[in-house]
C-alpha cells in the first residue's frame, strides 16, 4: 500500500498544485512546467524522449550541480578577496557539501513532488540533494542565470552562508587529519578489516595508527565510514593540534 500511496502522492502534484508549490519554494513562477516535471522524474519509471533519449533529473541534477558551484564561486571570490584558491575552494566545498544539500532539499520536501514508482522509503538520504540540485538546473533552462543566482542566494546564501562560521566547520575529518599529518610529516595508516560480529548486515573495523600507535578503533557499515568514524575520534583526541582551515 504504501508504494501506491506514494506513486499516486507524486502524481497528484502534476497539475495545478504543483505550479502553486513550484511558485512557493522559487519565489517566483515558472514558465515552462516541462522542465521541472522532468526535475522531478525519476529513472524507475523508464521514460524516453521520441529521439529515445532518457527522461529523468539526472541530467537537470549535473546541470544544477554546476551552476549552485558557479554562483557560490562567484559569491566567495567577491566577499573574500583575500581567500587564495585552496581557501575558496575548501569554502564552496563546505556550503555544496552532500550533507548540506540533503538538509536544504529536506526542509524544502522535495521529495513529496518526485515521479516514481517506486516507494521513496527505498531512497537513500541523497535523493533530497539531488532533486535539489535537479531544480535548479529546471529554472536555469526556464529562466536563465538571473533566477538561478536569485533562488541560490535566498535559499542557500543569505540563511546559511557565515564566512567566519564555515571556517571552523569540518566536512571530512579524514581529510583534516591527513592534511595534519602530511604537515607535520607523521606517518599514519589505516588498518581496515571486516568485522566479524552478529549484526545483519556487514560491518568493518578500521585501527587508526599515527607513528606506528593505534589513536582511534571504529566500525561502520562500510569502510569509508568507518575511517571517517576513526578520523572524527581521533581528531578530538588531537583536538589542540588539529585546526580547521
Amino acid at each position: 500500500m504504501s508504494v501506491i500511496r506514494n506513486i499516486l502522492n507524486s502524481r497528484s502534484s502534476r497539475g495545478g498544485n504543483f505550479f502553486v508549490e513550484l511558485t512557493r519554494i522559487m519565489g517566483f513562477k515558472p514558465r515552462n512546467i516541462s522542465y521541472y516535471k522532468k526535475a522531478f522524474t525519476h529513472r524507475s519509471l523508464n521514460q524516453k524522449d521520441a529521439e529515445g533519449n532518457a527522461i529523468n533529473f539526472e541530467r537537470m541534477e549535473f546541470l544544477g550541480d554546476a551552476m549552485l558551484s558557479a554562483v557560490i564561486a562567484s559569491h566567495l571570490f567577491n566577499e573574500v578577496p583575500g581567500g587564495n584558491e585552496g581557501y575558496l575552494t575548501k569554502m564552496r566545498s563546505k556550503i555544496v557539501s552532500r550533507k548540506h544539500l540533503n538538509e536544504l532539499g529536506k526542509d524544502l520536501d522535495l521529495i513529496k513532488h518526485i515521479q516514481t514508482n517506486i516507494s521513496t522509503e527505498q531512497f537513500g538520504t541523497n535523493i533530497h540533494g539531488n532533486l535539489f540540485e535537479a531544480l535548479i538546473g529546471a529554472i536555469y533552462l526556464d529562466r536563465g542565470y538571473r533566477y538561478v543566482k536569485k533562488f541560490i542566494f535566498e535559499r542557500v546564501i543569505e540563511p546559511y552562508v557565515d564566512i567566519e562560521q564555515l571556517e571552523g566547520t569540518v566536512i571530512s575529518y579524514k581529510g583534516l587529519l591527513i592534511e595534519w599529518c602530511q604537515k607535520e610529516k607523521k606517518d599514519f595508516n589505516f588498518e581496515i578489516y571486516e568485522d566479524t560480529g552478529k549484526d545483519e548486515l556487514k560491518h568493518f573495523a578500521v585501527k587508526l595508527r599515527i607513528e606506528g600507535r593505534v589513536v582511534a578503533k571504529a566500525r561502520a557499515t562500510s569502510k569509508k565510514k568507518a575511517e571517517e568514524k576513526a578520523s572524527k575520534r581521533a581528531y578530538y583526541a588531537f583536538q589542540a593540534k588539529i585546526t580547521p582551515s
